[in-house]
């Protein structure tokens, strides 16, 4: 039985280095950035579409204010003129427009915190997106190595990470200011 799994796990082995050496680097890399792109243009309509909904219930909550500030005028004048009755059903729509009114302001507060994911993501995406492109370009000029005989391991050198952080900026900004303050 181990024999058995030693020859699959070869097999397996052989038929995935066979699949390494069909894929085309360049074209996964270029397909992944095509993917990218159509998942970030899908993030920014479902922004845009967050943002909308948000505007229309700005809008719909300072309406119910109004309304209900017209209220209280209305049931001022109720109260001074003894209309009992009236003001019931004053009081009643008021409390109506209050009622849907914390409803509103519940759903505008939880729309703007997934509103603010989305952005948070889709920031995180376009970085991505760019040091996928960063890949790209040094993919595209990088010398053809396997054409000059030299044993440069072509996945190993791409599958580096490339990008570049805030803090690595900072501190080389830092040097560079470091160096032109001191000449």
């Amino acid at each position: 039985m181990a024999l058995i799994n030693r020859v699959s796990r070869l097999f397996k082995a052989d038929f995935h280095a066979v699949l390494d050496q069909i894929e085309e680097p360049e074209q996964l890399l270029k397909q992944a950035i095509r993917d990218m792109e159509d998942d970030l243009a899908g993030s920014e309509q479902s922004i845009a579409n967050s943002l909308h909904q948000q505007d229309v219930m700005a809008a719909r909550r300072d309406e119910i204010h109004t309304s209900v500030n017209d209220l209280d005028e209305q049931l001022d004048l109720c109260f001074e003129s003894g209309k009992e009755d009236l003001s019931r059903s004053l009081i009643r729509k008021k409390l109506e427009a209050e009622r849907l009114l914390k409803r509103l302001i519940s759903k505008y507060e939880s729309n703007a915190s997934q509103l603010k994911e989305q952005q948070a993501s889709l920031e995180a995406n376009r970085s991505t997106l760019h040091g996928l492109r960063q890949k790209a370009e040094l993919f595209a000029h990088r010398l053809p190595s396997h054409e000059s005989g030299n044993a440069f391991d072509d996945a190993a050198w791409f599958s580096r990470d490339m990008n570049i952080g805030d803090d690595e900026v900072e501190i080389a900004f830092l040097r560079e200011k470091s160096r032109r303050s001191a000449s």
